[in-house]
């Protein structure tokens, strides 16, 4: 889907290039093709299996007679209109949402206690004790309402989507006389053309890549532009026209920019022949190199669209939904089409209790995931779902246009869902298998260790700093699926007392503030919501690894016994001879220290883990150290006066610049000797204890 911003392109700065500066490597000017603004994590991590949601066997009579008779109170004061219902616990928490268009009778059917339900159905009555009721204006509104307030509130007994992040576009700006491609997360308030959304950062920076080839856009900041006296490496190697220093015109860079975006507009047989076009032009006029150019081009394109797979012949904007259940678990893939083209697909894996049928975990699925993305004109189903017509009038009124949800039987659209199809069925295998080795894996590692059962959540902590400055603590957290990274957690270090570089006295503060928190949880937890406990994941560790040989072991054991911590299993993990991996001792109180043969299993998994927990916390410590640097400019640096400073940026033109300039780079600045150039270099680029 192609969106153009707001704000009035024709508003551009036409601006000048002007001062100096010197040539960079082509790794670092490509770098920057995200929008600063609106950039988020691009990590694209697959999505993680829920925890299989067993169903119990008989319902007490007693808890079912009390959930049956609070369903009948509620009965009696609601509505015969359309609206949304919430069933709560003893505790508050919100158990199932629903929608109806007469909420009294859908309410009466769950108040009859003769009815033949499910036994999902049955526990979701036994445990309410409240209803509550919002009453709207038509059932659209209450498809609406339901599916927010389930990605709001996490039911226990709803579907589930998880792993929601927002999709990245590819902007072309318009706010620069010479526009700029990159890649683009979150609201588009920026003046420029939108094109997306694209399945994963690394299919638009594929896609990217690809652009600057046969189109020749740049990819720089405008800092960065402004500053340049003569082209940089991305044109001498073909992949930017060089418009900074006027390599090229202003209406040959603007016809490179038509013809990027009539491109990605689906216009991709009208700008080939255009190209091949003027290749054979220039042939038969015997300018060959021109025509070579012309001719790399084309194969960019060509690269584009090989990368793409398959791209539909009849299906202009789609998207494709395909569902497969296998073991308990379901699996929805996704892939995106604009303009004909395949912009990429992805897989989901929504929690939802075996009970449910594949055509009731797609059509919740499909309402959650269309909460906060615009829908486009037609959305494939490999089910027909039972509330299609309801779920794309609600998506029409949101789009503003017409929308269509279909199964389809025949021709291209159903070999579109077929294909999903069959990308569904294989993600959930590999998921599976993935698991399943994870799982082995934590059995070995509870048989070596000795442990009293196999560990259903892992906490391995970690510190970071430099001569005490920028202290950070991190906890990172694994299970039988593997990293559950919405359970990691930094501690910026406050004690003032502490000496600068004490390790232990960190690790006592993050412990400290970490199991206090668990020991005695805050009045407004509930409210601040756990997504522990929301996805069943436990949220006492069963083990704690940390970093360290023997001293750390029982230094953390006298902190576990001060706060009276008896039921979690601990850890250490020395490294080898010259920090050799293979070659770890592990420590556990009571007993002798543990060496595993370097190729043993549990010590690969036990590696994994303080790798991990290793490479979050040496992030964490640069994020903060990076941010007092922004703050604090170039101050800081020992022997860079201000005649310096002045120097670096101007030829840079802004502090990230310098950060991310090489030794090579900065000793290239007037005045900056090469001792001085590696002063600042390592000032930026430390190497954390």
């Amino acid at each position: 889907m192609v969106h153009d911003s707001p704000d009035n392109p024709d508003d551009r700065a036409r601006k000048a290039p002007p001062a100096a500066a010197s040539d960079t490597p082509p790794e670092r000017l490509a770098g920057p093709d995200v929008d600063p603004a609106a950039a988020g994590g691009d990590d694209e991590d697959d999505a993680l299996l829920p925890d299989i949601l067993e169903e119990s066997g008989a319902v007490g009579e007693g808890p079912l007679a009390t959930g049956h008779e609070a369903i009948e109170r509620a009965v009696r004061l609601a509505p015969t209109s359309p609206g949304v219902y919430r069933m709560l616990n003893a505790n508050a928490d919100v158990l199932y949402v629903g929608k109806a268009k007469n909420v009294k009778k859908r309410l009466s059917s769950y108040a009859r206690q003769s009815a033949p339900l499910p036994a999902r159905i049955l526990r979701m009555i036994a445990a309410t004790v409240t209803v509550e009721i919002v009453s709207t204006t038509t059932e659209t509104e209450a498809l609406l309402l339901e599916a927010n307030l389930i990605k709001q509130l996490r039911p226990r007994f709803n579907v589930q989507l998880r792993d929601d992040k927002s999709f990245p576009y590819i902007l072309i700006t318009g706010d620069h006389w010479a526009p700029q491609i990159l890649k683009h997360r979150g609201a588009q308030t920026r003046p420029g053309r939108y094109f997306g959304p694209f399945a994963s950062a690394g299919a638009v920076n594929r896609t990217i890549t690809a652009l600057q080839r046969a189109f020749l856009i740049r990819s720089c900041t405008d800092s960065f532009f402004e500053s340049r006296t003569r082209p940089c490496l991305l044109h001498q190697i073909r992949r930017c026209a060089g418009p900074c220093t006027r390599e090229i015109d202003f209406g040959g860079y603007s016809t490179l920019v038509r013809e990027a975006s009539d491109f990605l507009s689906g216009k991709s047989h009208a700008v080939k022949q255009e190209l091949a076009g003027e290749m054979e032009k220039a042939s038969n006029e015997l300018e060959f190199e021109r025509a070579a150019l012309y001719r790399d081009r084309l194969a960019a394109l060509s690269a584009i669209q090989s990368q793409q797979g398959i791209n539909p012949r009849t299906v202009e904007e789609a998207d494709v939904f395909a569902i497969h259940q296998e073991g308990g678990f379901s699996c929805v893939e996704v892939f995106f089409f604009r303009t004909g083209q395949n912009w990429g697909n992805r897989a989901y894996f929504p929690r939802a209790e075996k009970s449910f049928t594949p055509e009731e975990v797609l059509g919740s699925f499909l309402a959650q995931f269309y909460d906060d993305k615009p829908p486009p004109r037609n959305i494939l189903l490999s089910h027909d779902i039972e509330e299609s017509e309801l779920l794309a009038n609600a998506l029409s009124i949101k789009a503003g246009h017409k929308v269509e949800v279909t199964a389809p039987k025949r021709g291209e659209k159903k070999e579109l869902v077929t294909h999903a199809l069959t990308n569904a069925r294989e993600a959930l295998g590999r998921k599976l298998a993935d698991t399943a080795t994870q799982s082995r894996l934590l059995e070995a590692m509870a048989a070596t260790l000795s442990l009293p059962h196999v560990p259903k959540r892992i906490e391995v902590y970690d510190n970071s700093h430099i001569q005490g400055t920028n202290a950070v603590g991190a906890m990172i957290v694994a299970g039988p699926d593997g990293f559950v990274k919405n359970q990691y957690r930094k501690f910026n270090i406050k004690s003032e007392g502490i000496t600068p570089g004490d390790d232990f006295a960190m690790m006592r503060e993050v412990l400290e503030r970490r199991f206090k928190r668990l020991i005695n949880p805050p009045e407004d937890a509930a409210k601040e919501g756990n997504k522990a406990k929301d996805d069943d994941f436990p949220q006492w560790p069963d083990l704690v690894i940390i970093d360290g040989g023997r001293g750390q072991l029982n230094a953390v054991r006298e902190i576990f016994a001060n706060l009276g911590l008896t039921q979690v299993s601990l850890m250490s993990v020395a490294k080898g001879p010259d920090r050799d991996a293979g070659r770890e001792t592990l420590f556990m109180p009571e007993r002798e220290a543990i060496k595993l043969e370097p190729r043993d299993p549990v010590l690969y998994l036990i590696q994994r883990l303080r790798d991990e927990a290793h490479r979050f916390v040496i992030g964490s410590h640069r994020k903060l150290r990076k941010k007092d640097i922004r703050e604090a400019g170039l101050q800081e640096i020992p022997g860079i006066g201000p005649s310096r400073k002045r120097a670096l940026l101007h030829h840079f033109g802004t502090l990230k610049e310098i950060e991310r300039a090489s030794i090579a780079d900065l000793g290239k600045v007037p005045g900056v000797s090469a001792e001085s150039a590696r002063r600042i270099f390592e000032y930026f680029h430390p190497q954390p204890g």
